[in-house]
């Protein structure tokens, strides 16, 4: 039989070729195989303070075993921040890694341009399956994910309607289950893995987004007997802080402030513990408070115990369906909570308990189990990190950082040494005055300026101001300053602002804040009104 032989000079430049294309192909599988899986798990309201790896008066009652266990296993951050505590600007910076003068969404009615939905567009490009299920709350479709199935606005505890995509224009298309949110938002991430995801192989980026524990704290009714018998330990601020504050919060004459219990009944009187509570009646205003307060916090910890055994049990799923290991976990919360601090609830505010956001980051490939880290950072810096971690690079528009080296275990020499806050929504819908500031490891300074930066809402917001001063000014409070020494007063009792020894770490302070709103695009070009009121009282 007669053999055929090829050229040397055909047959190597097609083996040349095949070659080439198989380890190409190789190269591209194993870079799929490679990429790690991540799930982004956030909570409304969750603060750091109502978990177990935190420490704090709640800890001891361990609201939070699952959660904790997760923080073993991978790194627990021990100073992370919002920039913005309330629901939809705190989001809107998560998706965009910007600040919120920025990303034009600087209070809960701003819409996010779907154009800014820049961590999925960006997870996208990286090869990513992209899924968002739960609470969106920036109103737009969340059109730039591959799949959602959203909350409307704030959603429903019970029975909760989602939005989904389909025939008709959104907001139009949804779907109804029976149960309890917490539970069904999870049900619905657990039936995406089993009848959506698909398994082509290519890795995941889920947001899986509870409502709870956001107010009114309508817990799952099988957890009412849990803590039923606990005395739930109150900070002492809740009933005495005479050094706390300025006159921009305690008011002309201390006016919002009571000598015992409830100062929130002054300020915001329908969010105060004894009228949300009906515990009126008891022998002393002190008594009232504090049956008031045991009952807002015992429901709110069945609300965040509800939260940790769902995540129990969607661990044991990922564990059982083999997706535990190459899989990165985040958890946080969209911001912090009051929890009595100052006799208050809610957040906004400035102050250490609004402002703490948990988080944690388990990637067993990368992070070492039980780390912790006190390097400073905030919600600009969740979008480049998950970026990062995707095997992209952080975009030149996002103004946050990525905290991969920190997930590494190494310390940056550039790492920042404070983080910005600013509050816009003056006296709107909680009578909390529009402040903004910094905070450092060790100190806190804070600017409340008391303008609302839209002048055609001004005049309809609602206030309990009830000073001759500001009493035809409706919607406007004095421009005050505080500043809290964290290292010897981490409970921000005493307002030190006036106090001569540290006018050098204030001086310094101011002058960092100063730079920082210039970096950050926060100077207020397009608020003329507000930059004369800080202009004016910079060195109050």
């Amino acid at each position: 039989m007669m053999k055929i032989k090829f050229p040397i000079m055909v047959f190597g430049p097609l083996f040349c070729v095949l070659l080439f294309v198989s380890c190409k192909q190789a190269e591209e599988k194993a870079d799929k195989k490679q990429k790690p899986n991540i799930i982004y798990i956030m909570t409304d309201d969750h603060a750091a303070g109502a978990t177990g790896m935190y420490g704090g008066r709640l800890a001891s009652l361990n609201p939070t075993p699952n959660l904790d266990k997760l923080g073993s296993e991978g790194m627990v951050f021990d100073n992370c921040f919002v920039t913005n505590s309330i629901c939809t600007p705190s989001r809107a910076s998560i998706m965009t890694g910007q600040y919120s003068q920025t990303n034009g969404v600087l209070d809960l009615w701003n819409e996010l341009d779907t154009e800014k939905q820049y961590l999925p567009q960006e997870m996208k490009k990286l090869g990513y399956h992209t899924a968002m299920i739960g609470k969106w709350h920036l109103h737009n479709e969340p059109k730039a994910f591959d799949y959602y199935k959203v909350l409307p606005g704030q959603g429903k505890y019970f029975d909760p309607v989602f939005r989904v995509r389909g025939e008709k224009e959104w907001p139009n298309n949804t779907v109804e289950y029976k149960g309890h949110s917490t539970d069904v938002i999870t049900d619905q991430v657990l039936d995406w893995f089993e009848n959506i995801k698909g398994n082509d192989g290519a890795p995941f980026f889920l947001m899986y987004h509870l409502k709870a524990p956001h107010d009114m704290f309508e817990f799952n009714p099988k957890y009412a007997n849990y803590l039923e018998n606990k005395f739930i330990p109150e900070p002492e601020s809740l009933y005495n802080q005479p050094l706390w504050g300025s006159e921009a919060t305690r008011g002309k004459n201390d006016s919002l402030i009571n000598t015992i219990g409830s100062s929130i009944s002054k300020r915001h009187p329908y969010r105060s513990y004894v009228n949300v509570y009906k515990t009126g009646g008891q022998p002393t205003e002190k008594e009232a408070t504090s049956a008031a307060y045991q009952e807002y916090l015992k429901r709110y910890l069945r609300c965040v115990k509800g939260v940790d055994d769902n995540l129990g049990r969607f661990f044991d799923y990922l564990k059982k369906k083999g997706l535990w290991e190459n899989t990165i976990i985040v958890y946080t919360s969209d911001q912090g909570m009051m929890l009595g601090e100052h006799d208050f609830e809610d957040k906004r505010w400035m102050y250490e308990e609004s402002i703490h956001m948990p988080l944690i980051v388990r990637y067993p490939d990368m992070v070492k189990k039980g780390s912790r880290t006190d390097l400073m950072v905030n919600n600009t810096d969740f979008a480049p990190t998950l970026i990062e971690l995707a095997g992209g690079k952080q975009p030149d528009y996002m103004q946050g950082e990525s905290m991969v080296d920190i997930l590494k275990g190494h310390a940056p020499d550039d790492w920042r040494t404070s983080t910005y806050y600013r509050y816009w929504m003056q006296m709107v819908h909680h009578d909390i005055p529009a402040h903004f500031g910094i905070r450092s490891k060790e100190h806190k300074l804070i600017f409340f300026y008391g303008r609302y930066h839209n002048l055609e809402k001004e005049g309809t917001l609602s206030m309990y101001w009830n000073d001759e001063a500001h009493s035809n000014k409706v919607g406007i409070t004095p421009a005050a300053w505080e500043f809290y020494d964290l290292k010897n007063d981490p409970d921000e009792l005493v307002n030190q602002y006036n106090n001569p020894a540290y006018k050098e770490v204030i001086d310094k302070m101011k002058a960092e804040l100063k730079e920082t709103r210039k970096e950050l695009n926060e100077e207020d070009h397009d608020y003329p009104h507000l930059k004369e009121i800080i202009d004016k009282h910079w060195d109050d």
